[in-house]
């Protein structure tokens, strides 16, 4: 069976940032590619600060790349302001924060309506606007119109940030943390709506979060991100329970259903300034700590050379040189 061609690609992406008063550069995104299918949902995974907000964000459009190329349909993403716009139409970027998403004063028909007013929709607005609305899962739309946010749930709200994004029937959602901010309760009507979308309108989706237990629900891969780099993907069952990269093994150690001990990180959170030679991992290995991987004699390639950058295909790779050694899963 033919693979379908990437309706997203991005290819050896790099994000860097000036430091502040002469520190060294922040390298947020560090070399990473990763393809996302028409119809497929991929979960791009990490804690706070490995860079997936601002790869989420140059995805969209929003930063441009130091270096690297994205691609959207075959066709090399342009940064001139009516690429830009044309892009969002078909790309849209859904925030964990509904309620920062949402300007207070708006009623939520014009929040719905806003995207078609920037983009010169010619049809019929309240049709439109009531459509998205009812994808989202406000029903009756109309009942809606004139509400403001303060009169919503959260769930409401986040529904109403994402019919903004519906009404301007795109191909592609990018969607940050979408379910951080909502009560557990809600947080799995919103998962399953996200999965009706792509059932009902074939929907592509690449979900942002540090929450492995959501990339289960919901992706088809998953993506592991480090210091600015992808170091794990796959298929999410086989990278949710057969990890083969250490961080991967950490990240799943803490979820409440993961057999055996929680698995304490050593060494301080990453600094995307200060990124360290050979695996950017290995200061807070449990593997290298471990004395496991001088045991498979990788001790000094974990210390002193990069793993490289994963290809964004979604077979099952890792950026480890005890996993690829040992045959780790």
């Amino acid at each position: 069976m033919n693979t379908p061609s990437p309706l997203l690609s991005a290819q050896g992406v790099h994000v860097t940032f000036p430091g502040r008063h002469g520190a060294p550069d922040v390298r947020a995104v560090d070399g990473v590619d990763l393809d996302v299918r028409p119809g497929e949902i991929v979960a791009l995974v990490g804690e706070s600060g490995c860079g997936k907000t601002t790869l989420a964000r140059a995805l969209v459009g929003l930063v441009e790349p130091t270096a690297g190329r994205i691609a959207f349909d075959g066709r090399p993403l342009e940064y001139s302001g009516r690429s830009l716009k044309a892009y969002r139409r078909r790309v849209q970027l859904v925030l964990q924060d509904p309620t920062g998403s949402l300007n207070p004063r708006h009623t939520v028909y014009d929040a719905v309506a806003e995207g078609l007013r920037i983009h010169g929709h010619a049809g019929d607005e309240r049709a439109a606007v009531a459509g998205a609305l009812a994808r989202a899962g406000l029903r009756p739309a109309e009942r809606f119109f004139l509400r403001r946010p303060h009169e919503l749930s959260g769930g409401q709200r986040q529904r109403v940030v994402i019919a903004g994004a519906l009404v301007l029937e795109p191909e592609l959602l990018v969607a940050d943390e979408p379910v951080a901010s909502l009560d557990a309760s809600v947080r799995g009507e919103i998962l399953a709506l996200l999965l009706r979308l792509r059932a009902e309108l074939g929907l592509s989706a690449l979900v942002v979060t540090h929450d492995l237990g959501l990339a289960w629900n919901i992706a088809d891969r998953v993506a592991v991100m480090y210091l600015g780099r992808i170091v794990e993907t796959g298929e999410v069952e086989r990278v949710l329970t057969a990890p083969r990269h250490p961080y991967t093994r950490a990240l799943l150690s803490v979820l409440p259903e993961a057999p055996g001990d929680p698995v304490i990180l050593a060494g301080e959170p990453p600094d995307p300034s200060r990124i360290p030679s050979g695996c950017r991992f290995h200061a807070r290995c449990q593997i290298l700590a471990g004395g496991e991987a001088e045991r498979a004699g990788v001790a000094e390639a974990c210390r002193g050379r990069d793993p490289g950058i994963l290809d964004g295909s979604g077979t099952a790779q890792v950026a480890c040189h005890w996993a690829s050694q040992s045959g780790a899963d």
